[in-house]
This record gives structure tokens, C-alpha cells and sequence, in this order.
């Protein structure tokens, strides 16, 4: 079987994560500057362990073929001197354009990953993963009864509704013609888009509906040249490969069929019904009853863009799994990369190809799959001569689906003049791009599985009190627990494109509102909950939509730090508290949290204040005052020692169930430190010892607001001589 050339440089990206065994996708990474075709010793290897996969019994299938279907794709995208590209296929230019076919985003679908793809190309699960960012698409309606249904993006369709109305009323007939489509009501569905190309011959999507309806009623030949026609105006387009690919496989030409789906892989790499497509009939011809068969049943049906020269697993593979000689020059049927030829020269490789099918299943001691006879003499002749005479003139396909041949000299227009290019300025409002939450412009928007866009600040705090959308009150329970609020990134375009100056106001007021989060003496948030120390642990379980709000703050801002006090009946919390440093956030489904933290700086309040429901506050921080008299400093390292030994007597004369407890929370007591004075808040052990005291907080806050180590350590004797009485007792 021959592989049909590509018409231009747009082909897919290189495979990115690998994905689960289980649905047969193995990636493979994209060849590297300097490296050449896919050698023969890696394809011998691939094809031999699949055929030993094969061996294996009723557990092997077409999904163990994954590799073997990456490695040919992979050779023959080199052979065709083809490039990674991100782009769709269906070369279409404007604003609003779909991640997938790259047509008119008719019926916008944003995906979890943030990229948008028209409803068509979800609905029919076309993909398996996003072709921009890699993400796994999940399955999407179409014919999961498991799967979620597919919301149309409410702002985006607002948008395509008021800039392309005529674009959008062609994606509404697409829909009412899927419809019939899917309900089996061919001829109805040919009738309805015959009356639409009537109206509107340019559009190449009524083509593919119309060579649907016409496979329906099995009228095949009409199909391939509605899709021919498409092919000729859209030559990078994967789905149109696709979709002749299935007509030809219908009809009984599996090999040229397994060609087309090749050509669509290579345009598209991830296009999932090609590639299940190629595993099966991978499987078909590999399998060990088969093995060897030959796939040459030849259609005289493919457009110039497609030459018929046989694609032969060489006899090799017959002879031995280990033996198998698969190089460059043979693994896809030519030596030379294949290039689109026409006239005089195309005939004669057709009838170069037709009369040397016999010779070339001799040689190479393979067998026929198709159930098809072998074409005697007359027969060949007369196939012959229908191929001649077919590829003698081109054709231009008429509305009514009928081919008529055109006069010499006589050209098509090839050029799709797009309606939807530009976007009139008049029809461009920033009032159309405005969260419905703070109603200014959106600034990294994220949409919603139910459709609707909000700013991800504004969405993050709805969810903080209920998780719903603000909207339509839909349940976002899901959509909350996977934390995955990705902004949607053609909204994010369109604004950057057609109201740069708008979002570039829109950002200096959320780099104010930053900077003013991000003051650490201004404004400091504070958590009133309980007492925290310098350098001791203190884990926190965040479950209030004010506490919530504060700490995404914290860690947006970089900061990732608050302040902690205990309340207070008159002013609302202490004089006095310590910051903590965020060191970890776990987050729960319900958007609860756990954060553990640990004590800083101690500071005292200044000014109190309130922002968004939780306290603010201006702050001081407090260092101890340094002792420099060397006596007053050799009494107080006397008095450290003697308190650090009666603390750990103390400790150590605990019940073991008592002292395993505070082992778990607060970890092994700090060691003494030789330099009793090098940290702004004196020895760590002291701030440790103070936490698992079972003292009173208010005492405990008198102890934190001293400046004095001496004074400290004095307070903390006092408590450790009366705690040792207890126990003597």
C-alpha cells in the first residue's frame, strides 16, 4: 500500500506524558535535531514483541499495538519530510477557532485544561488528548452514557453570536444535520445538505455530512468524491482522511484504508479513531493465521492526493520474530519519499503498481487478507482502464454530490476566502468580557463545567462559602475538589488582542492590590485562633470562607505568611502574637484545608483594622534587648543552664503516655545552645518548653511579649518549680 504525500508542513506535536496502558497509547518522544529515520533495529524489535504480544493468547488485542502504531507513524511522518505543528488542519484563520478541527468554534466547549474546542470535535471524541497542552480530554458525551454532558461556554458563544452570527447559524445546521445523522435518517439528512450547498457551495463541513449520508445509503463512490473534493481544498485536514479511510475500509479496500489513517495520524497524531482503527486491522494482519497475508485490494477511487503502491510487512516476518528485517528503504514501500504526481506519470505508476501486485505477493511469499478474489487478466484490464481514464482529467464535484469532469485549462478556486477573519471594531465592548462578579474586566479568567467564566479570584472566594456556581447554582463539588481552575486561554487572548489597553489598567490594579497584601508591617492579616511561638510548630485546619480567602492569598502574594493572635473581649485579639510561615498546604475535596505552619517574628499591634471578613493589622516586631556587661552576661548563661537542666528533668519525669503525646505534636525538645544570644528571639528550647506547658494563655502571652531572655527565664523557673511540686507529690 502506497502512503499518500501531504500537501504542506502542518502536522502534529510531539507526544508529551505517557498514557495509561490500558487504552493502548504509548507515546513516543519527537525525533531529536540530527536524527534521522526511525531505524530498522528499533521497528524489528517493536514489530517482533508485537507479535510475540499477539501469541499470547484471547488476552492480547489491538490495544497492545500502540507502539508499533507510534513507530509507523513516526517513519512515515519523516519520510514525508513533515514538522510538529500545533495547529488544526482545516487552515482557518480568525479569533475564534478550535483547539481540535481548527474551523469556526461553533458551539464553544472549554475544557478542564483550558483550551476550547468545538462541540462537534468532543461530541464525537475525536481526541484523546488536548492537542495544545497534552491534558487527557475525558470523555465528553457522544456515546458514554457515563460521561459528562458538554456545556457550551455561555461568554464565548455570546461573543460568536454577536461577531459572526452567520457562522454561528452554519453551526446550528451542522448540529440538526449530526442529528439526523446519528438517528439513521440518511436521506433526509442528503436532502438537507444538498439544500444547503445550494445556498452555500463553499462550505467544505456540509461536504463531510453530505459523504456521511451517501455511506448511509452505501453510495460509496459518491462519498469519496464529495471527500476527494475536501481533500483537495483542505489537504492537512486529518478528519477528512479519516473519513475516507471508513468508507474505503467499508467497502472492502483495507489497505487502501489503513493508508488514509496513516495520513491522518501523521497530520494528527492523536486523532484516537485512526489510531484504534490501525491497531485493529494491525491486529487483523499480524495475528499468527494471518500472518503474512497481504493487503492489496486496490481502489480506483482515491484522489491525486493519494498513491496506490503496496505497503508490504516483508517475508521476513513470516520466517522469524527475531529475524525481522524491517529497514528505512522497506518498512513503508519505497526507497524515495513519495511526492504527488498526476497526468501521463501517474497513470503509469498505476498501471505499474496494478500489473505488479502478483509479482511483488511472489516475491515476498505473502497472501491476500480481503476475502476479495485474484483480479484475472480481463479484469485487471478493465480496472486498468477505469484508472486511466479517471486520472486522466480532474474533476470537480457538483452540488449534488455528482462528479463532472472538467475542460483543460479550466482551474477551482482553491482559496477559502474566511468570513470570520477580523472583528469589526464597532462590535467590540468591554462590556462583553466582564465578570458578573466584580464586573470589571476578567482578569485570568477560568470557565466553569457548567459554561459560565469568572475571574479565578472571584471564583475561588464563591467557593470558599458553597460549592456551587454563583450563576446557575449548579453543584461544583467535583470541580472544587480537583483544584484545577485553569484560565481559559482564548478569552485571555481575545482581551489581550482586542482590549489591550483595558487589561493593562486591569493589571495595575491587581499589582496594587498585591503589593498592599503583600506588607508584612502594613495591613498584616492575622489569624485569631490560639497562641503560637517562635520556631515551634503549629498545624492549622482552615475551614472558614475568611480564613480560606486569607491564606490563597498569603501563598499568592509569595509571602506565604499571617499573623497569629488569641482573642480578646474588648479589642477583638491580643496586643501581642507571633507570624507564622506557611511550609505546607494540604486541601481537602471540600475546599477545607490543613496548613502547617511554623512560628517566626513576634511583633506587637499597632492599629487593628478588617479586610474581606478577616482582621488586618499594623504591627512592630519585638527582639530581645542584648545584654553587654560580661558579668550580668556570665549570670544570665548561669541561669540559662540551670533552667535548661530543670526543664529537662521536668520532661524526662512525665508520664510516658503524657510525653509520647507531645513528642508526636511538637517534636524532641531543642538542644541547648552555646550562644545564647544569636537569635532576635532567645533559645529555641525556651519557646518549646512554653508551648507544652499546660499554662494559662494569658499568662503564656505575658511570657511572649517580654524583650528580656533574663525575665523569661525567670517566669519560666517559676512555673517549672511549681509543676515539680505536683510531681514529687
Amino acid at each position: 500500500m502506497a502512503f499518500s504525500p501531504v500537501g504542506s508542513e502542518v502536522s502534529p506535536e510531539p507526544s508529551g506524558s505517557p498514557g495509561e496502558e490500558a487504552d493502548g497509547e504509548r507515546e513516543l518522544p519527537p525525533p531529536r535535531p540530527g536524527e534521522g529515520l526511525v531505524p530498522g533495529s528499533r521497528l524489528k524489535e517493536v514489530v517482533g514483541a508485537s507479535l510475540a504480544s499477539l501469541c499470547l493468547g484471547p488476552l492480547a488485542g489491538p490495544q497492545r499495538l500502540g507502539t508499533l502504531v507510534d513507530c509507523l507513524v513516526l517513519n512515515y511522518r519523516l519520510r514525508q519530510g513533515l514538522g510538529w505543528s500545533r495547529d488544526g488542519g482545516a487552515e482557518t484563520q480568525g479569533p475564534l477557532r478550535c483547539c481540535g478541527c481548527g474551523r469556526f468554534l461553533g458551539e464553544p466547549v472549554t475544557v478542564p485544561c483550558g483550551h476550547t474546542y468545538c462541540r462537534r470535535c468532543l461530541r464525537r471524541e475525536l481526541r484523546a488528548r488536548c492537542r495544545r497542552c497534552r491534558d487527557r480530554l475525558l470523555p465528553a458525551g457522544g456515546t458514554n452514557p457515563a460521561a459528562a454532558p458538554l456545556r457550551t461556554s455561555v461568554v464565548l458563544s455570546q461573543l460568536a453570536e454577536k461577531w459572526f452570527p452567520g457562522e454561528c447559524e452554519r453551526a446550528r445546521t451542522g448540529s440538526r444535520l449530526e442529528e439526523l445523522l446519528a438517528q439513521g435518517r440518511f436521506r433526509e439528512a442528503l436532502a438537507a445538505t444538498s439544500q444547503a450547498l445550494r445556498a452555500d457551495s463553499s462550505d467544505l463541513m456540509l461536504r463531510i455530512y453530505r459523504a456521511e449520508s451517501y455511506v448511509g445509503l452505501q453510495e460509496y463512490k459518491t462519498a469519496i468524491e464529495d471527500l476527494n473534493f475536501v481533500i483537495s481544498k483542505m489537504p492537512n485536514w486529518p478528519e477528512v482522511y479519516f473519513q475516507k479511510g471508513k468508507v474505503l475500509q467499508d467497502s472492502g479496500f483495507v489497505g487502501d484504508a489503513l493508508q488514509l489513517f496513516l495520513q491522518c495520524l501523521a497530520l494528527d497524531e492523536d486523532f484516537l479513531p485512526a489510531k484504534l482503527e490501525v491497531e485493529r486491522t494491525l491486529c487483523d494482519v499480524l495475528s499468527p493465521e494471518k500472518l503474512g497475508e497481504s493487503l492489496l485490494k486496490e481502489s480506483a477511487w482515491n484522489s491525486p492526493h493519494t498513491r496506490n503502491k503496496p505497503f508490504i510487512l516483508g517475508s521476513e516476518v513470516t520466517e522469524s520474530y527475531c529475524d525481522l528485517q524491517l529497514c528505512p528503504e522497506q518498512s513503508l514501500g519505497g526507497s524515495e519519499v513519495p511526492e504527488p504526481v498526476s497526468g501521463s506519470l501517474n497513470r503509469a505508476r498505476s498501471a505499474h503498481a496494478l500489473n505488479s501486485t502478483k509479482d511483488l505477493a511472489k516475491e515476498d511469499g505473502l497472501k491476500r487478507v480481503s476475502s476479495e478474489p485474484l483480479l484475472s487478466g480481463q479484469e485487471k484490464g478493465a480496472l486498468l482502464k477505469r484508472k486511466l481514464s479517471f486520472s486522466e482529467q480532474d474533476t470537480v464535484v457538483c452540488e449534488d454530490g455528482r462528479n463532472k469532469h472538467k475542460k483543460q485549462g479550466e482551474s477551482t478556486k482553491r482559496d477559502m476566502t474566511l468570513p470570520f477573519g477580523t472583528v469589526p471594531g464597532d462590535l467590540i465592548d468591554v462590556s462583553d468580557f466582564e465578570c458578573s462578579l466584580c464586573m470589571r474586566l476578567f482578569f485570568e479568567p477560568v470557565t466553569t463545567p457548567c459554561g459560565h467564566t469568572f475571574c479565578k479570584g472571584c471564583l475561588e472566594r464563591c467557593l470558599d462559602h458553597a460549592p456551587q456556581c454563583p450563576l446557575c447554582k449548579e453543584s461544583l463539588k467535583e470541580y472544587l475538589a480537583s483544584r484545577k481552575y485553569s484560565i481559559t486561554e482564548l478569552l485571555e487572548e481575545l482581551i489581550m488582542k482586542y482590549l489591550s489597553d483595558e487589561l493593562y489598567e486591569r493589571k495595575r490594579i491587581h499589582a496594587e492590590e498585591t503589593a498592599e497584601h503583600s506588607n508584612l508591617t502594613k495591613n498584616v492579616p492575622m489569624f485569631v485562633c490560639t497562641m503560637a511561638y517562635p520556631t515551634v510548630p503549629c498545624p492549622l485546619h482552615v475551614f472558614e470562607p475568611r480564613y480560606r480567602l486569607m491564606i490563597r492569598r498569603s501563598m499568592e502574594t509569595g509571602t506565604k505568611q499571617f499573623g497569629m493572635c488569641i482573642s480578646d473581649s474588648q479589642n477583638g485579639f491580643a496586643d501581642y502574637g507571633c507570624m507564622l510561615q506557611i511550609r505546607n498546604v494540604h486541601f481537602l475535596p471540600d475546599g477545607r484545608s490543613v496548613v502547617d505552619t511554623v512560628g517566626g517574628k513576634r511583633f506587637r499591634v499597632l492599629r487593628r483594622g478588617m479586610k474581606d471578613g478577616y482582621c488586618t493589622a499594623d504591627i512592630e516586631y519585638l527582639e530581645d534587648v542584648k545584654v553587654a556587661d560580661e558579668e550580668e552576661l556570665k549570670k544570665l548563661r548561669e541561669l540559662h543552664n540551670f533552667v535548661y537542666g530543670q526543664a529537662c528533668s521536668w520532661f524526662q519525669n512525665l508520664r510516658n503516655k503524657f510525653r509520647t503525646q507531645i513528642l508526636q505534636h511538637f517534636g524532641p525538645m531543642p538542644d541547648r545552645e552555646e550562644n545564647i544570644q544569636a537569635m532576635p528571639n532567645g533559645p529555641a528550647w525556651c519557646w518549646w518548653l512554653l508551648a507544652v506547658l499546660p499554662v494559662d494563655p494569658r499568662y503564656q502571652l505575658s511570657v511572649l511579649s517580654m524583650m528580656s531572655l533574663k525575665d523569661r527565664l525567670i517566669k519560666i523557673q517559676h512555673i517549672l518549680t511549681y509543676f515539680s511540686r505536683d510531681q514529687s507529690k
